[in-house]
C-alpha cells in the first residue's frame, strides 16, 4: 500500500537523493537546499509517496519567502518500478492539494520540439495526466526567452516617450491593455473576475515582485497620448520582461518593439547579462517581438494550473 505525507526535517536526506533521469526540469539538491534556506522550500510543502517504507514518489511545492502557502509545484517524480505512475503522483498532487488555499501550478519544462522526442514526450505525458486527474485542468503552454549582452542592446527608435508615474495612471493602463489581450491568463482572469479585479490583481503582483517600483515606465505618443507601459521587473532568481503591452487603439504600429526595448535597455544599463521573459505559444505576436530584439527561446514550459478563482 502506497501512503502519501508531507516531509519532516529527519527525511531531508531521503528528499535531497531523489535524481530525475527523464529529459525534463526538476530540482537538484543544491537548488532545493539553497532555498530550503530561504524558506521558498520547505518541510511541510515537500510531500513524499512511501511504499514498505521506501520514497516511490517526491513533490517540490514552492513559495515565495515569507509565503503563507506554496504557489507552484516545481518538481514532480514517481518511481517506474511502482506501476501507474500518474496515479500516484496524482494522489501525491491531491494529498497535498487538500491543505493549500489558493490556486497553484506546476510547470513541466522542456526543450523545444518536444512532442517529437518520444523520451520526453513520455515523461509529459504521464505528468499531464496527473496533474489533469488531481484537478489542474488549465493548461497553457508558454515560451521561454534569454536575452544576453551579446545578442544586442536595441537602439531607441525615438516614437515614444517613457516616463514614470502613479500606481493609479499604472492601474489605468492595465485595465486598458486588458482589452483584447492574447495573454491567456488575463482572458481568463476577465471572464472570472472583469476588468477592474483583474487589472488590480495584475498590478499587485508586480508591486510584490523583486523587481523595483522605480524601474516602471509608461509609453506616451509624440502627440503625449498614452500608448502602453514598460514594467521590468524581476524573479528571486534574475530579472526579466515582466509585463508590457500597448493599448488596443495604438495596436498594430510596431510600439511593442519600442516598449520591449526599452526594458531590455533598463535592464542592461544597469548590468545585467541576463533577461529572461515568457510568453504564451499562442501570442505570436509576442513572440515575435522577442524574437525581433533579439531573445532567443530557450525552453517551453507547459503550465498547468486550478481553476481562476473569482
Amino acid at each position: 500500500m502506497i501512503s502519501y505525507r508531507a516531509t519532516a526535517p529527519a527525511d531531508l536526506d531521503r528528499v535531497t537523493s531523489w535524481i530525475v533521469t527523464e529529459p525534463v526540469g526538476w530540482i537538484p539538491a543544491d537548488r532545493y537546499l539553497a532555498e530550503l534556506a530561504e524558506d521558498m522550500y520547505r518541510p511541510e510543502w515537500t510531500w513524499i509517496a512511501e511504499h514498505d517504507g521506501q520514497v516511490v514518489g517526491r513533490a517540490l511545492w514552492w513559495g515565495p519567502k515569507g509565503s503563507p502557502h506554496p504557489v507552484a509545484l516545481d518538481c514532480l517524480d514517481v518511481d517506474p518500478a511502482v506501476g501507474d505512475r500518474a496515479a500516484i503522483a496524482a494522489e501525491l498532487i491531491r494529498a497535498a492539494l487538500a491543505g493549500f488555499p489558493e490556486p497553484v501550478q506546476y510547470e513541466i519544462k522542456v526543450a523545444g520540439g518536444w512532442r517529437e522526442d518520444p523520451a520526453t514526450s513520455a515523461a509529459v505525458e504521464w505528468r499531464r495526466a496527473a496533474a489533469h486527474a488531481a484537478g489542474l485542468t488549465r493548461e497553457v503552454e508558454r515560451l521561454q526567452f534569454e536575452w544576453a549582452p551579446a545578442d544586442g542592446v536595441p537602439p531607441a527608435a525615438g516614437r515614444l516617450r517613457f516616463a514614470e508615474a502613479s500606481d493609479e495612471e499604472f492601474l489605468a493602463v492595465f485595465k486598458r491593455i486588458a482589452e483584447g489581450s492574447l495573454d491567456a491568463q488575463t482572458r481568463a482572469n476577465l471572464v472570472a473576475k472583469g476588468v477592474d479585479a483583474t487589472a488590480r490583481e495584475e498590478m499587485d503582483f508586480y508591486l510584490r515582485a523583486p523587481g523595483k517600483r522605480e524601474w516602471w515606465r509608461i509609453a506616451y505618443t509624440r502627440e503625449g497620448e498614452v500608448a502602453g507601459m514598460a514594467i521590468a521587473s524581476a524573479t528571486p532568481y534574475n530579472v526579466n520582461v515582466g509585463y508590457l503591452g500597448v493599448v488596443p487603439e495604438f495596436r498594430g504600429r510596431g510600439y511593442v518593439d519600442e516598449v520591449l526595448a526599452e526594458i531590455t535597455r533598463l535592464h542592461a544599463a544597469n548590468g545585467e547579462s541576463r533577461i529572461t521573459a515568457t510568453t504564451d505559444l499562442g501570442n505570436a505576436p509576442m513572440a515575435a517581438a522577442f524574437g525581433r530584439a533579439g531573445y532567443r527561446n530557450t525552453e517551453i514550459r507547459i503550465n498547468l494550473s486550478n481553476d481562476v478563482q473569482p
